[in-house]
């Protein structure tokens, strides 16, 4: 159901608020450039520091400016499974394809515990769901055998694995089947995460190279293993500028200096240190994205 290059889209701010315009820009720029599909209100979106006001607003925002053209996988997850059945609830009412659900963090639940998670969100809301698991960000790890339960519940249709292992993607993919698609969590493992059946990525790098991002995973797809290894390679470079520091710190300061975005961040966020900047817009200028 949801394949390909899916970019985790910046929420850009002006003066504190969310730059509906700038928004709006990013969003066309990802579909002309061939990107598979829309990710609002992830990590990379500064979710946790959204009000749930601005956080439904950036959800209808982007549904409006897609109009169906592409998927829209809203980023719904919280550590409160309640208020993440409520984000979802309203993903839907907005017209979203879908919603990505981060496992709950500080929480740290057993694994029966993220069972029971999912479970609550799938059964609540009539939405395809996409589980996100990325124990550096959240202090717990989903195991295989976990997802392996939930894909047997209908409306739950993927994974965003950024566990980081290729041995767990693969146990994963194993226990799975088609019964779930994978997709990837972090940018430098697309490659070789499709090499044990990942069926793309949701990434931070399209943000700046879309159609880079998208030709990478097509070209796997249709084969093209030379083509695909070209394009990963030459994307590696950004793959690393883009976690000089914390992400998405990296990310929205390279799309300041592209020009898109204001590129203000939201406390405890900070702007880049002087130095990563530096080393980042060096990266950008060898790419020939500035």
């Amino acid at each position: 159901m949801f394949t390909g290059s899916l970019v985790a889209i910046v929420t850009p701010f002006r003066n504190g608020r969310v730059d509906e315009r700038a928004l709006g820009d990013l969003i066309e720029f990802q579909i002309v450039n061939g990107t598979d599909g829309i990710v609002p209100c992830g990590t990379t979106g500064e979710s946790a520091t959204l009000s749930h006001e601005e956080h439904d607003r950036v959800v209808a925002v982007t549904v409006e400016t897609v109009r169906r053209r592409v998927p829209v996988i809203a980023g719904t997850g919280s550590n409160s499974t309640d208020e993440a059945i409520t984000l979802t609830k309203h993903a839907k009412q907005a017209g979203a394809d879908g919603a990505l659900l981060i496992t709950p963090y500080y929480n740290k639940p057993m694994q029966e515990g993220l069972f029971r998670h999912y479970k609550a969100v799938a059964e609540s809301v009539d939405l395809p769901i996409v589980l996100y698991n990325i124990p550096g960000r959240t202090s717990v790890n989903m195991l295989p055998a976990t997802v392996a339960r939930l894909a047997a519940i209908r409306n739950i249709v993927a994974i965003k694995e950024g566990s980081g292992s290729l041995q767990q993607v693969s146990d994963l993919i194993q226990a799975c089947g088609d019964r779930l698609t994978v997709l990837s969590g972090d940018d430098a493992l697309t490659l070789p995460m499709m090499a044990v059946g990942a069926k793309g990525v949701i990434t931070v790098t399209a943000n700046i190279a879309p159609a880079d991002m998208a030709a990478l995973v097509d070209a796997f797809a249709a084969g093209k293993l030379a083509e695909a290894q070209r394009l990963h390679y030459k994307l590696s470079p950004l793959f690393n500028a883009l976690f000089y520091e914390t992400n998405p710190i990296p990310v929205k300061t390279a799309l300041a200096m592209m020009g898109k975005i204001d590129g203000e961040l939201r406390l405890p966020l900070s702007p880049m240190a002087a130095e990563t900047r530096e080393k980042l817009g060096h990266a950008l200028k060898d790419y020939g994205l500035i």
